[in-house]
């Protein structure tokens, strides 16, 4: 792939740049803070990696200004294009603002939103968050939610799927935040397009015994005997208590855990029929749970199978475009689904601060500051043609020799080879200006608790853009940080980031792609 003619998606849409970083070319607009909020929730210049919590009205200023605006239609588009392009942390904020648009006073932007409900909403989970945020955000206005356009926009969803992936879908996630599938199919008076759909509509309503006296006698189609047959070994496996059984109906039908009951998970049996078929976003899920419960072991099958799905590079791809469900795995398995997503074509400095010691742990993980941050330059060094890795501490920034074949080992042990002592985090900006090196991203790793600069971080880089004429952008990582950003930035090249995990690895690529 040419790196230098990437999609024109990736060119910004909400700014109109140059490439000597003029004022007023950096402001933040309302735009830019949706696009943060679509991304990771907050509005804010700082993302905290595995802590995203549940967004309201309080943390959506810039939505509301867009809809006081007349902008309904944008905003509904760009919650699209990050729900369906892989590029949310999570899914919450994007359905969020769908759920907000839904119900805005004009017309149009409620027609965008229900009309883009099935683009957004893949699976029932997103399905029922939605709801729940209608019904959040009713509450505060104290009036009804379940009119005719939700009816409709639920009906939609289950009439508008294919009927195996919809019995699939519904058996997989059956409740949500408080709702089920039964709940919405009876308060948005659903009305079953075809017939697969009623057989599915009534196994959800009515039970298993109701289903099978229904169609017991009756006539059936092919898609009907399909979806009555694979409900049927459902019920099946609900009923047994045979590993070898249970295994095979996994294996033949590629059944999934949640379908399972939770006696069936404490066989490694089953663990091995699962892990053939289990998609690589839920085996990073629960690739800790797997561990801890003893279910993985040194050179057992089960391991060999999970390492052969994360070496395989479709696996991969499919994985990092998905949902970032994987966001509490290990370095090593970072780096593994990390480097086969698509470059971004751009020139990286990915800077390693030694100017304190790298032995303190990552929050939330056991993983050492120095092994995260090896992993992290693994990451960008092996996505990244054009990226150079630096260690720097006080007065001295020292390039890196890094190999694609290098072991996460190698990579630690060369980022930090030589003494530490104090630092200032602005060296890396200052490092590629006096040498003549024009760079798009600097990504600055620190575990230092409180971040040095002898020069303001905004001002180093204006002095870079204006030198080398590139519109350069600067993220900072406390590996160690718990919430603290760089002081008064209200330049939108800038970014802080706490702590480290995929979804960390997302917002960088949206900075860089100018998508946020």
């Amino acid at each position: 792939m040419d790196l230098k003619s990437l999609p024109s998606e990736n060119a910004t849409s909400n700014h109109a740049l140059n490439s000597t970083g003029a004022e007023g070319s950096w402001e933040i607009s309302d735009k830019t803070r949706l696009c943060r909020f679509l991304c990771y929730g907050s509005e804010g210049d700082i993302y905290t990696a595995r802590e995203q919590g549940r967004v309201s009205t309080e943390t959506a200023g810039a939505l509301l200004s867009l809809l006081q605006e007349g902008r309904g239609a944008e905003v509904v588009e760009e919650a699209k294009r990050f729900a369906q392009g892989g590029r949310a942390v999570s899914p919450g904020p994007a359905l969020f603002a769908l759920a907000l648009c839904s119900q805005h006073s004009e017309l149009k932007t409620r027609q965008a939103a229900f009309k883009a409900l099935r683009e957004v909403c893949r699976d029932p989970a997103h399905l029922f968050s939605f709801v729940q945020y209608k019904k959040e955000l009713k509450e505060g206005m104290k009036c009804g939610m379940w009119g005719r356009a939700l009816r409709k926009a639920v009906s939609d969803w289950y009439n508008e799927q294919d009927a195996l992936n919809l019995a699939a879908a519904v058996t997989r996630c059956k409740q949500r935040e408080g709702w089920s599938h039964q709940d919405l199919l009876r308060l948005s008076h659903t009305k079953p397009a075809t017939k697969a759909v009623a057989l599915i509509s009534k196994y959800v309503t009515k039970g298993w015994k109701e289903v099978q006296a229904a169609y017991a006698d009756k006539e059936k189609s092919e898609e009907v005997a399909k979806v009555l047959s694979y409900l049927e070994v459902l019920e099946k496996v609900k009923r047994s208590c045979d590993e070898v059984e249970v295994s095979g109906l996994i294996e033949e039908h590629k059944l999934e855990r949640e379908q399972l009951l939770t006696d069936h998970l404490r066989s490694k049996q089953v663990w091995s029929a699962l892990l053939k078929e289990i998609s690589l976003q839920s085996i990073l899920k629960i690739l800790g749970k797997m561990t801890s419960n003893r279910l993985l072991e040194p050179r057992s099958a089960e391991t060999q199978t999970i390492c052969e799905r994360l070496q395989n590079e479709s696996s991969l791809k499919k994985a990092s475009r998905g949902k970032q469900s994987g966001r509490r795995t290990n370095m090593a398995t970072l780096v593994s689904v990390a480097q086969n997503v698509e470059p971004v074509g751009k020139r990286f400095v990915v800077a390693v601060d030694v100017g304190t010691s790298l032995t303190s742990i990552v929050p939330g993980t056991t993983i050492s500051t120095a092994v995260a941050a090896a992993a992290i330059t693994m990451i960008f060094t092996r996505t990244e043609a054009n990226t150079h890795v630096l260690s720097f501490s006080e007065g001295a920034v020292v390039p890196c020799s890094l190999s694609a074949d290098m072991s996460l080992a190698e990579v630690t042990a060369e980022l930090v080879k030589f003494p530490s002592c104090s630092t200032d985090c602005t060296l890396p900006v200052t490092w590629a200006t006096e040498n003549g090196k024009s760079v798009d991203m600097f990504i600055i790793l620190t575990n230092n608790p409180l971040w040095t600069f002898t020069a303001s971080p905004v001002e180093s880089l204006k002095k870079h853009r204006h030198a080398s004429g590139t519109d350069s952008k600067l993220v900072m990582c406390g590996l160690t940080s718990i919430g603290h950003a760089i002081a008064d930035t209200e330049d939108r090249g800038l970014l802080s980031i706490c702590g480290f995990d995929l979804g960390a690895f997302s917002v960088i690529r949206n900075l860089a792609l100018d998508l946020i």
